[in-house]
């Protein structure tokens, strides 16, 4: 794949993320992408977090 048709790929939002641990980078990356339109995947080891960012809740202050 060549470097256009990936810029191309971004632009339409065609793409799939994924983002392994949703410490303080991963999880405000996730949602930032996520706004942006693109399908978002963020895999967490601590059911804990899982738990509470799959209710809405971060554990991260603002």
């Amino acid at each position: 794949m060549d470097i256009k048709k990936i810029n191309k790929t971004i632009e339409y939002k065609k793409i799939n993320l994924g983002i392994i641990g949703l410490g303080y980078v991963g999880l405000p990356l996730a949602v930032e992408f996520a706004k942006a339109g693109i399908k978002t995947l963020g895999v967490e080891i601590s059911e804990s977090k899982t738990q509470n960012i799959n209710k809405g809740k971060s554990y991260i202050e603002d």
